[in-house]
């Protein structure tokens, strides 16, 4: 068999599977059915902790970077080339560390601001509802 033929008997075969699992897909969702839940208590749960892990790495993901210095410093001062890279080493941890830090805030503002606006929303259209609703009544 020559390879123009083998080539077009494997487009073939893969032309086959993908129609094969295009009509196999999942049919759409019906019309008013939630796709998505803003759950109130469990977005605010994991603010919560994006928060608590802001908060511990601020402390914690630090506690070893003035012993990390002043080692390598040491190192470095005795002649030992490890001296350096712990140096480099301690410096990629802290920026590491404020990378993630940074993540963490982000995650847990977003998240307050998401919960605070959709609040607001939800409170505007309750009042414009209602006011419509009274308007009805009072024509």
């Amino acid at each position: 068999m020559s390879f123009e033929e083998e080539w077009s008997a494997a487009r073939a075969t893969a032309a086959a599977n993908i129609s094969t699992r295009l009509n196999q897909a999942a049919a759409a969702p019906t019309p008013g059915a939630a796709d998505l839940v803003l759950d109130q208590d469990h977005i605010g749960a994991i603010g919560s902790e994006a928060h608590k892990l802001y908060s511990r790495l601020q402390t914690d993901g630090r506690h070893a970077a003035t012993a990390s210095a002043e080692a390598a410093g040491a190192l470095s001062r005795e002649g030992f080339g490890s001296g350096a890279a712990l140096a480099r080493a301690n410096t990629r941890w802290e920026s590491q560390v404020k990378t993630l830090v940074a993540a963490c805030a982000q995650i847990s503002n977003g998240l307050d601001y998401s919960l605070s606006s959709h609040r607001a929303d939800e409170q505007c259209l309750y009042a414009e509802f209602t006011t419509s609703k009274l308007d009805t009544y009072l024509k």
